[in-house]
């Protein structure tokens, strides 16, 4: 057997050490995935009914701390992702984009919370972080399909229009996202300073997007994959510090 794909473990008891098939150890992760944290008879969700007394708390600590809409933004991304993105994940790969809704909602809640309203700027937030996971997690996919594909996950379609569908949306989100980080210039909120650099982290960031979708391989997948942690803390630090010194 391949040393690769393996590794060796100590039986419980203290016994002989065995070699555990990697393969084995995620198709058994997949198995283990599915029948714990959604019963497909059932139609149930064990998470949600296990986070449900935390998540009716929160909520009441946000309605009570801040407001009701907080509150309720706060509970509605919690149910969209736990009802509808996690069991989506086993069952088309559109769950992505169905998971990118919830996954872009901090900032509405933090916004409504300080705020009491959602205004323009909060929305521009929104879709600044709705568009900058798309290559940021198809990065992440494209580098552990294999994975993913034993563990019953579709987060890409197969074969090649895995390849071809994970290759056009890094690029137009990529393009959305250098669109949308430029809206706050266009409502004058930022200035030149601002202006300079979110057109360069943009372009950067599109240039490992673009480069991911010609070459398809792991490693320029990797280096998307760090350039999206970088782009998104740059760009909202260069909001604060617009606002702070310029």
């Amino acid at each position: 057997m391949d040393g690769a794909r393996c590794r060796r473990a100590h039986a419980p008891d203290g016994g002989a050490p065995a070699l555990v098939d990697r393969d084995s150890r995620v198709r058994a992760a997949g198995i283990v995935f599915h029948d714990t944290l959604y019963d497909e008879n059932a139609g149930s969700h064990i998470a949600w009914g296990q986070s449900f007394p935390y998540a009716l708390a929160g909520g009441l600590e946000l309605a009570l701390g801040a407001n009701y809409l907080a509150s309720l933004l706060a509970l509605l991304t919690l149910a969209s992702y736990l009802l509808a993105y996690t069991p989506l994940k086993r069952k088309t790969p559109l769950c992505t984009l169905v998971g990118a809704f919830p996954g872009a909602m901090p900032p509405l809640i933090g916004w409504a919370a300080a705020q009491g309203r959602l205004s323009a700027e909060a929305w521009v937030l929104y879709a600044l972080l709705f568009f900058w996971q798309f290559p940021h997690f198809l990065g992440i996919a494209w580098l552990y399909r294999e994975d993913y594909e034993r563990a019953g996950l579709r987060m890409l379609p197969a074969g090649d229009q895995g390849a071809r569908a994970m290759a056009w949306q890094v690029v137009a989100a990529s393009f959305a996202l250098l669109l949308v980080s430029l809206a706050p210039v266009y409502f004058g909120r930022f200035g030149a300073i601002y202006l300079a650099g979110a057109v360069f982290a943009g372009l950067v960031f599109g240039y490992y997007g673009a480069w991911t979708a010609l070459v398809r391989s792991k490693p320029v997948a990797r280096r998307l994959v760090l350039a999206s942690v970088i782009y998104l803390p740059m760009v909202l630090g260069l909001m604060v510090a617009n606002k702070i010194w310029f």
